[in-house]
């Protein structure tokens, strides 16, 4: 069975990921998300996932390489990614209050033969309408940091939020549905 690598530091998709009980390696990509000009929200998560997976592919290519990449659009239909300070991620809470934004979470997995499999998974989330005080304390949490929308559906983050539709896992960041099947195509059975 080749290596697994998840190309990414989130804690959240690491977590995840060991609740599937597989053996895997994280090798964070380089890539910067920042610079690319992609602006349609589900192409880019998608791009983004596939060029983190390339980064690591070409540093290991015995191994399976999983990229993932989350963007959350407003209801607006404004982009809101990962927020630049406090006054930008409390923005981005006045931009969700009350309302239900799409989270669009893009995986790209390469196989040991440079074979790309991609898909994404597309859930909606409904915000609680936020007071002030609702956006003063999670602003101060700090949770917000390095979150695409500001926000976090595991952990304390739940409280702010209504009701969501679609793959929690895939508002987390790694969408095991699509994971799964994305894996069995690369011919990484996940279960033994």
């Amino acid at each position: 069975m080749p290596r697994l690598i998840l190309a990414s530091a989130s804690p959240q998709r690491k977590t995840l990921l060991e609740g599937l009980g597989v053996t895997f390696e994280v090798i964070p990509s380089s890539i910067d998300e920042d610079g690319h000009p992609e602006k349609s929200p589900i192409e880019r998560s998608v791009i983004l996932a596939r060029l983190k997976a390339e980064d690591i592919s070409q540093q290991h290519k015995d191994a399976i390489v999983i990229g993932c990449d989350t963007l959350v659009v407003s209801y607006a239909g404004e982009l809101l990614e990962k927020p630049k300070d406090p006054d930008d991620a409390r923005r981005m809470l006045e931009a969700q209050s009350g309302a239900m934004s799409q989270v669009h979470s893009a995986l790209c997995i390469i196989d040991a033969h440079g074979k790309k499999h991609e898909g994404i998974s597309t859930s909606s989330v409904r915000f609680k309408k936020l007071s002030p005080k609702d956006m003063d304390w999670w602003v101060k949490t700090g949770l917000w940091r390095g979150r695409s929308g500001g926000f976090q559906i595991d952990g304390p983050g739940q409280l702010m939020i209504d009701y969501i539709e679609g793959d929690w896992t895939g508002i987390v960041g790694l969408p095991v549905f699509l994971l799964g099947e994305l894996l069995k195509e690369a011919g990484f059975e996940l279960r033994g």
